[in-house]
C-alpha cells in the first residue's frame, strides 16, 4: 500500500530581494535552479556566457552566491532557511 503524499514543506528566500517560496530542505543551488528558475546566476569571465553549478559537490566555485552578506558562499553546500537573503552576480 501506498500512503497519501505528503505536501512539501516550504521556506521563503530573498533571491536579489525578490521573495520566492522554496521547498525546504533543499540547498541554495538546487532551489536556485527547481524553485526560483535561475539556472545560471553566474557568468563565464571573458565570453559572459550563463553558467551555474558545475560539481554540485563544493569542489569548484562556480555557484558561488552571497547568503545573508556573507560572500562567496558554495551555494550548493548551504542549505536554505527561512528568511535566508541571496544575491546573485546576475
Amino acid at each position: 500500500m501506498t500512503s497519501p503524499q505528503q505536501p512539501e514543506e516550504s521556506v521563503t528566500l530573498y533571491v536579489n530581494g525578490v521573495a520566492h517560496s522554496v521547498a525546504a530542505h533543499r540547498t541554495v543551488a538546487a532551489a536556485l535552479m527547481l524553485d526560483v528558475d535561475k539556472q545560471s546566476w553566474r557568468t563565464t569571465r571573458f565570453e559572459g556566457r550563463p553558467r551555474g553549478v558545475f560539481c554540485g559537490i563544493g569542489i569548484c566555485f562556480d555557484c558561488l552566491v552571497a547568503v545573508d552578506g556573507a560572500s562567496t558562499q558554495r551555494a550548493c553546500l548551504v542549505q536554505v532557511e527561512d528568511g535566508m537573503q541571496i544575491r546573485t552576480e546576475k
